[in-house]
């Protein structure tokens, strides 16, 4: 039996920010160090942040990215040993073989795993199996590993590297570098989250484990970047199937673990990569802990948080200012944005029309009062009755029905960004992924702005958040920040009389579930038909979905929280005239 100390650095790096990447790992490789660490983990191209896209075909920055790698390499210089996930020229990469490109000019990088010890590269392992579906488009970019797999000894251990995807197939590269020796397959990923992706992850692991008899360390990004949030939630799990440490989710974190692993390992001297080890200094690894599976509201609603914190402050931006009508959409944007970046940067502006409700005005007054935030009204009767009088003669009298209703959140729309243009603060939509789907929201009016939090989020998950951000306030004893009024109403645009959502869309609780399965299930109109759900309310519902690919195209970005968001996840043509016919 042998034993190696471990540690997955789950950092929150910033595609780019190549010195301050750096920094995180050179920080993180210092603490593991003191912690008596043999192997500290870095995420997948921890230096680059994940994902970098098409920064990859600057050479510039490809050249770049090598110089802070050789700044953290160096940092292992006395210290424990480290596996860096990094960009690399393909020549570069010492162990194993490449494929070949259809291209010869095309695809000259390798997504790596760069080894590193005593302030030298060891070894480098490149990635072999590269996504190219949902968010991933690694094909577009690099070159794939091939061949005998590279082991090295550290501690007296036999050391595999799985670069994410490689893990995550069964009869795939974890089970090759089993057959040749491993005893410990250490995986580097940036795996961004979406709902029960965490449990998805725990049961790969149970599944490769079960499948090599090798113990698993496993360490993941953390932190936003654009659309992405990455949760973190690494892991080490023994040869045995024990859970031996599980690092909390949406917050940076160094999880260290004594691996035991058991087997002789006489038989694998062959081409192992031998890495020094420093002596243990420390006393033991972390305690046990087990983050156990949480409420769906509570995960997402954590990385609605850090993804909207994140999207902030890498970006530059300070405060933010949001339209806050009474309704429940704005209420839990707001309150994701105090919680993302605090009261005193969030400021509110309430628009009245002349349908608004006296209960709307006063739910945005408590609103505001319960989270702290500033709240301004602008009422825009008197740019409603100017743009009115101007457009009688182009329309021939003044605008009337879906037309003065846009006319209305537009105007709303250019007083955010006038506001934003002033302060510099970034324009949060409130729109949902119910309304982003069927084309109920107004281009260059509700749908104006630079971050669109919910924009994943469908309506009736909208409820369940905000009862859950209630419930959370009132378990520490604070003041619920989202009016029960606000919950309790029947949601309605309020742009014209007794106005409510329903008189446009289905009921959310029958519209949700036909939404997921048309938009996240690829299911087509026959197959929802066949499963039982009302045809003309399926045929209505994905004629409204057709119809507002035009409008998503020009909606900002926002947090993705299910497997298919719109953007990057679903790329489906504006212009098309198929409508299933096979029933497949």
């Amino acid at each position: 039996m042998s034993s190696i100390r471990v540690a997955a650095a789950q950092i929150n790096p910033t595609v780019g920010d190549l010195a301050a990447n750096a920094r995180a790992a050179i920080t993180a490789i210092e603490q593991a160090t003191v912690r008596g660490v043999d192997l500290v983990l870095l995420p997948e191209l921890a230096i680059t942040g994940y994902p970098p896209e098409d920064l990859l075909l600057k050479e510039g920055f490809v050249a770049d990215a090598q110089i802070a790698l050789a700044e953290v390499v160096a940092a292992t210089a006395g210290g424990c040993a480290a596996v860096i996930g990094a960009v690399l020229p393909a020549d570069a990469v010492s162990a194993g073989s490449l494929e070949e490109p259809a291209d010869a000019g095309s695809r000259q990088l390798v997504n790596a795993a760069v080894v590193a010890s005593g302030g030298r590269v060891v070894g480098t392992v490149a990635k072999r199996l590269l996504p190219n579906y949902a968010v991933f488009d690694e094909q577009r970019w690099f070159r794939s590993g091939t061949g005998p797999h590279q082991l090295f000894r550290v501690a007296g251990c036999v050391v595999g590297i799985a670069v994410c995807e490689d893990l995550w197939r069964s009869e795939g590269p974890a089970a090759s570098m089993a057959a040749e020796g491993a005893q410990l397959i250490v995986s580097i990923n940036a795996s961004p989250y979406s709902l029960r992706q965490q449990v998805e992850r725990r049961q790969i692991l149970a599944d490769r484990v079960a499948e090599t008899g090798c113990a698993i360390a496993y360490v993941n990004q953390v932190g936003g970047q654009d659309e992405l949030v990455f949760d973190g939630g690494s892991m080490v799990v023994g040869d045995d199937g024990h859970l031996l440490g599980q690092a909390p989710t949406f917050v940076e974190h160094l999880l260290v673990a004594d691996v035991e692993l058991h087997g002789s390992l006489d038989e694998v001297t062959e081409g192992l990569i031998e890495i020094s080890s420093i002596p243990r200094r420390v006393g033991p690894a972390d305690e046990l802990d087990i983050w156990p599976s949480r409420p769906v509201e509570e995960e997402v609603y954590d990385a609605l948080v850090l993804g909207t914190r994140d999207y902030l402050t890498k970006n530059g931006f300070t405060e933010a200012v949001i339209g806050i009508s009474g309704g429940i959409d704005s209420a839990l944007v707001a309150a994701i944005a105090v919680d993302a970046i605090g009261a005193s940067a969030v400021r509110g502006i309430s628009m009245p029309s002349r349908y608004s409700s006296d209960h709307s005005r006063s739910d945005a007054e408590d609103l505001a009062t319960r989270l702290g935030i500033r709240l301004d009204t602008i009422a825009i009767e008197p740019a409603h009755v100017a743009f009115s009088t101007m457009l009688a003669g182009p329309l021939d009298g003044e605008p009337v029905g879906l037309t003065d209703e846009n006319l209305q959140s537009r105007l709303r729309g250019v007083l955010l960004m006038a506001i934003s243009n002033d302060t510099g603060a970034i324009v949060l939509t409130t729109g949902n992924k119910s309304e982003m789907a069927t084309g109920y929201s107004t281009l260059y009016g509700d749908s104006a702005g630079g971050f669109a939090v919910i924009k994943d989020v469908p309506k009736t998950l909208v409820y369940d958040l905000c009862r859950h951000r209630n419930e959370l306030a009132a378990a520490r004893g604070e003041v619920p920040p989202i009016p029960a009024a606000i919950i309790e109403k029947p949601p309605s645009a309020e742009l014209r009389p007794d106005q409510k959502d329903e008189d446009s869309l289905p009921p959310y609780e029958l519209l949700d579930p036909i939404l997921a399965a048309y938009v996240e299930d690829d299911r087509t109109v026959p197959e929802l038909i066949a499963a039982g759900h009302d045809p003309a309310l399926v045929e209505r519902v994905a004629r409204l979905v057709d119809l507002a690919e035009y409008k998503r195209r020009q909606m900002p970005p926002g947090v993705r929280i299910t497997t298919k968001a719109f953007g990057k996840d679903r790329r489906m043509p504006i212009t098309s005239r198929y409508r299933s016919t096979s029933g497949r």
